[in-house]
């Protein structure tokens, strides 16, 4: 029989210690250490997904040239946003995780992406709610699967016991902080207990070949809650970002074995679900009539989707002895570090000004492609001077004033042009790269952010 072995974990961060400690050395919270059993006697509580029947596995190293090669095979989620976030596609065996704020649509969009795939048989199993709320929720989004089980179940052990009996394809589990392993006396939603089913699905995806979904919950700092190793453990790890009082969701990717981890998918909430966003130009771009000071558009790109966001700023005197700086889905730094560009290289007195700058839509932007809209956004408004609707912008800012190449510079244009613009600025040192025969829209290239202004505002 095996000996009883406890610990001592951090609740927060999953710390492990020999003793119990007031604050965590990790991450400096206090009175967030538990103790945990981390051996026991499993004999008579056995929770392994399949029977091994007292055989004795093999295991020998194979040299990597013996390694046969395999065409990767991926399996349509019916769903392009996902499949684009997930590289093209489910990869058999994979295990994904998923978290988000509550509320923000996570349960939505994986049932909706589960009665989407018919061909498969899905498993849904849910430990926060019962059967009658996940078929009101199916009912309202209106569409339905008669390959589509539900399971309200949190124990490991039943929930191998219900697979073994289904079938499933592909497994989601709404959430990994509800289950609990028999194999553990921790409470369920434990560091722990997270760690012990996560390794159990991981073990089971693994070897089955089936993809598991773990719908994971975050901390009020925004992180997945759990220790950290439950995303080591895992495959892929996406994020459900977006304000809850806008309709508008990004899934964004933060770890991705088998894929890009610089793509996002763009979802629209309706009463009826989440509806793909094929083209998110049109949804960052505000429809307002007349032009207005402080308004520009540059041109991103996020992964391999060029996108067009609508920069606003708004300059005003000083109210009180420091200027206020604030920015909404921009980075504070690279705010600061260009409105001194503007005040030494250029000669406008920033000092003095209060300045509040707003990527629309609520998306947040870290491509230094907007710095140019970002600087004409802001004289625009400090000059009263309105920029032309049907005029982009795409180039980085340099500590000198000089205009920086950016990577995608032809797909930025491409982008430009198929949603109607006229013209666009970039750097001069990006003709090289450019074959402006192929394009319609007017390509202004400059070598210092002076000349741009000089030929905007004279």
């Amino acid at each position: 029989m095996a000996k009883i072995k406890t610990g001592f974990f951090c609740q927060n961060c999953g710390y492990e210690s020999a003793k119990w400690l007031g604050k965590c050395p990790s991450c400096n919270e206090w009175n967030t250490f538990a103790e945990e059993v981390v051996t026991k006697d499993d004999s008579n509580n056995k929770n392994d997904w399949r029977q091994d029947n007292g055989r004795q596995k093999t295991v020998k190293a194979k040299a990597l040239h013996e390694v046969e090669s395999s065409r990767e095979i991926r399996v349509n989620a019916g769903d392009q946003e996902l499949n684009r976030v997930l590289g093209d596609g489910i990869v058999p065996g994979s295990l994904v995780l998923i978290g988000g704020e509550p509320g923000i649509g996570k349960s939505t969009l994986m049932l909706q992406v589960g009665l989407g795939m018919k061909s498969l048989r899905i498993l849904y199993v849910s430990g926060e709610e019962s059967e009658q709320q996940i078929k009101m929720r199916a009912d309202r989004i209106g569409h339905s699967s008669q390959n589509f089980f539900v399971l309200t179940e949190t124990n490991t052990k039943n929930i191998f016991l219900a697979i073994d009996a289904v079938l499933p394809q592909l497994v989601i589990i709404d959430s990994i902080q509800t289950l609990y392993s028999p194999v553990m006396d921790s409470a369920a939603g434990s560091v722990g207990q997270v760690r012990q089913c996560a390794g159990e699905m991981m073990k089971f995806a693994k070897e089955t070949g089936i993809p598991v979904f773990l719908i994971g919950h975050i901390t009020k700092d925004g992180l997945l809650a759990g220790p950290k190793v439950l995303e080591h453990m895992v495959d892929t790890v996406l994020q459900f970002e977006g304000d809850r009082h806008l309709a508008y969701r990004i899934l964004r990717t933060t770890k991705n074995r088998f894929g890009s981890t610089s793509e996002i998918g763009i979802y629209e909430m309706l009463g009826t679900g989440l509806r793909e966003v094929s083209n998110p130009s049109e949804i960052l771009i505000s429809q307002k009539e007349g032009q207005l000071s402080g308004v520009t558009i540059g041109a991103t790109i996020e992964g391999n989707r060029p996108l067009l966001i609508e920069i606003q700023s708004l300059v005003s005197p000083a109210s009180y002895g420091t200027p206020q700086r604030t920015p909404t889905g921009y980075d504070q730094k690279r705010l600061n570090m260009l409105l001194a560009v503007l005040e030494k290289r250029c000669g406008f007195r920033m000092g003095t000004q209060d300045v509040f700058l707003n990527m629309a839509g609520g998306i947040k932007v870290e491509d230094p492609a907007i710095d140019l809209a970002v600087c004409i956004s802001i004289i625009s408004s400090m000059e009263e001077i309105p920029v032309s609707d049907k005029i982009c912008f795409a180039a980085e800012i340099g500590l000198g004033g000089e205009l920086r190449t950016v990577n995608k510079v032809d797909q930025r244009i491409s982008e430009a042009e198929k949603l109607g613009f006229e013209e666009i600025y970039v750097s001069k040192f990006s003709q090289k790269s450019l074959d402006l025969k192929k394009t319609r829209i007017q390509v202004k290239a400059f070598a210092k952010l002076t000349d741009v202004f000089q030929d905007l505002f004279g």
